[in-house]
């Protein structure tokens, strides 16, 4: 199926002044095999610019091509600039507010990772963090999901979650992950305080590395037959439970 969306840019010369321009650019996809120069100069000024590097057999770029001259390169330009860790700590600061931070471990569902920073943005959270990798990136599609809410959250997206969640630590950050068999019960955790939550993926839940960088694991109680929520859901119900308690606790 081709793909016609203004933010996907074919052709080594669109894709190379994109770069050397500095739009945000997601991902690129580069023809595999291929041992023509230009096309590793790209891969390098991608990777140079944040860009997440895909070598993939030709057939993929066909897929992805609207125009059936992409010349061996496709690049999937983000639908706005990300932001930095520093610049979502000081929008907290310059609410009054405790930090509130979602970050995201392999939410590759681009419709789920909308929902979340929707929710996030609703529940007055500060910020999302996503890694450059097993993750959706700020596409299209997920602002799409988002329903507005990328254009007021900042989101940023960072190349290693642990090395991000040990800065926010040393910020003076909590960091509290979720699972169902977590040791702490949700409505006996205290969330009035600087705190980064952590949503881990559809299939597998947090990553084991990630884990060991939270302070807490806590699960939310389900009374059902079913042993979990949809991280979208779960991430909901942990942002509202997060602001009923520095609601309460504001009166």
């Amino acid at each position: 199926m081709q793909n016609t969306d203004e933010n996907v840019l074919e052709g080594r010369n669109a894709v190379t002044e994109a770069l050397k321009a500095g739009r945000t650019i997601d991902k690129v996809f580069l023809a595999s095999g291929d041992t023509d120069t230009t096309l590793r100069r790209i891969a390098a000024l991608a990777k140079k610019n944040g860009a997440v590097v895909t070598w993939c057999d030709r057939r993929k770029l066909d897929s992805l091509s609207a125009t059936g001259a992409h010349q061996g390169v496709i690049a999937m330009a983000a639908a706005r600039a990300y932001s930095t860790l520093d610049e979502i700590l000081a929008l907290a600061e310059s609410r009054g507010e405790a930090p509130l931070v979602i970050l995201c471990d392999e939410i590759s569902d681009p419709h789920n990772l909308g929902a979340i920073m929707r929710t996030a943005e609703c529940a007055g959270a500060h910020g999302v963090i996503i890694p450059k990798r097993r993750n959706a990136g700020l596409t299209p599609v997920v602002a799409k999901a988002s329903a507005g809410a990328v254009e007021y959250l900042p989101i940023a997206r960072v190349t290693n979650l642990t090395a991000a969640i040990q800065s926010l630590k040393d910020r003076g950050l909590w960091i509290y992950g979720t699972a169902a068999d977590g040791a702490g019960d949700l409505y006996d955790t205290d969330l009035t305080g600087p705190c980064g939550i952590v949503i881990g993926s559809e299939g597998s839940g947090i990553s084991r590395l990630v884990a060991e960088q939270c302070d807490f694991m806590i699960r939310i109680p389900l009374q059902g037959q079913i042993n979990s929520l949809n991280a979208s859901n779960a991430a909901a119900v942990m942002l509202y439970e997060a602001l009923r308690q520095r609601r309460a606790k504001g009166r």
